[in-house]
């Protein structure tokens, strides 16, 4: 029985799950925020950080530093005072996710933060790289 390349992998392709042939694993929730006076309120920012598997602290003190505010937590939204604008939030989750979740040798969000004496340590489930991070 003779079989040809290209029948062989459209009928694999068609198997596999559409979860799995996504090119995009790790999808951030849309950021819900509005202004009311002189604060800007992030209502979901729980579920983003949930969603890269990160302590909601953690986001929120990166945040409240590049952002030079203050910033309180409760329950899922965060309140920040000043105006800012959506697009400035996700410029600075992106660079959150570059430094403190994306593992710097295979590219993958499946990281986690452990903590070894004074030093913060990227550590990748994917791959088993170690890297340092700095300090919050």
């Amino acid at each position: 029985m003779e079989y040809k390349y290209d029948e062989l992998l459209k009928r694999a392709r068609s198997q596999i799950p559409e979860t799995v042939s996504k090119h995009e694993r790790l999808e951030l929730p849309r950021l819900r925020h509005s202004v009311i006076g002189m604060r800007t309120i992030v209502y979901n920012l729980k579920e983003v950080s949930e969603a890269i598997n990160r302590d909601p602290q953690h986001l929120l003190k990166f945040l409240t530093r590049e952002m030079a505010t203050a910033a309180t937590l409760q329950e899922s939204r965060a309140i920040f005072k000043g105006k800012f604008s959506r697009e400035t939030f996700e410029r600075l989750i992106r660079r959150y996710m570059e430094v403190f979740v994306i593992c710097p040798v295979c590219k993958r969000p499946d990281t986690k933060i452990v903590k070894e004496k004074r030093l913060s340590f990227l550590v990748c489930e994917a791959c088993g790289a170690k890297s340092s991070v700095r300090q919050l």
